[in-house]
């Protein structure tokens, strides 16, 4: 990731969405004393996360904000960092929008976003593997095939794709991959909805539990810069 984004000393990076600001850190290294580093985000718990872990890094900040209208001005940005954030937000568009706004004319964003349509779970029932799978496209994550319109929505908002690279993830302990997809709790939460049957749903949820497990779905890392910006012809 940090390769992609190429960050040089004195870069300004912002991370949007950065969480709990665990690569700011990195950053801030890469950036060097002259370099600046912002992470955004509008959850304060995690905010105040990033923030303690940080304060001992004077190039470091923190702002609470909505990524849809970042609090930033146009063309004062380097390097922009987005990780498994568009697949959430009401706007991807307005989102790669201000981010070509706030970047200047040699910036470079990097964006990384699963296809949760590439989602298999193995397990003998593959017809509600294939169920559950549609379930999360339809109904769990708001813009679950963001990954694959990643080129697509990046060109729209002013930028030239530099390079994507997919990368798939695996997991092969079924605990593990719980944490990571959640798979128990969309269940639960489709039962109750009567979206999928109780008694088949625990089937499937028992048998993933208790045997061998195998799950893979893909992400891609996306990177563009800055179309650019021809100047007005004169006479």
């Amino acid at each position: 990731m940090k390769s992609l984004l190429d960050i040089r000393h004195g870069s300004v990076v912002v991370d949007l969405g950065c969480g709990a600001g665990v690569d700011l850190p990195a950053y801030a290294e890469a950036a060097g004393c002259a370099g600046k580093v912002i992470g955004i985000d509008h959850d304060q718990a995690l905010l105040a996360h990033a923030g303690s872990s940080t304060n001992h890094l004077p190039t470091v900040s923190t702002i609470r904000a909505d990524i849809h209208r970042l609090p930033l001005e146009a063309g004062t940005v380097d390097r922009i960092h987005i990780d498994r954030v568009l697949q959430h937000v009401h706007s991807p568009p307005t989102v790669l929008a201000e981010a070509a706004r706030t970047l200047s004319p040699a910036g470079l964003i990097v964006c990384v976003e699963p296809d949760w349509a590439t989602l298999i779970i193995d397990h003998p029932d593959i017809a509600f593997s294939n169920s559950y799978t549609r379930h999360v496209v339809a109904r769990v994550i708001r813009n679950a095939t963001i990954g694959r319109a990643l080129p697509r929505l990046l060109d729209a908002a002013g930028f030239s794709v530099d390079a994507i690279v997919p990368v798939t993830a695996h997991w092969t302990d079924a605990v593990e991959a719980d944490h990571v997809l959640g798979f128990r709790h969309v269940c639960e939460h489709a039962v109750i909805d009567r979206v999928l049957p109780a008694e088949r749903t625990q089937s499937w949820i028992d048998g993933l539990m208790s045997g061998p497990f195998f799950g893979s779905m893909s992400l891609f890392i996306v990177s563009a810069h800055i179309k650019s910006r021809s100047l007005p012809s004169t006479i």
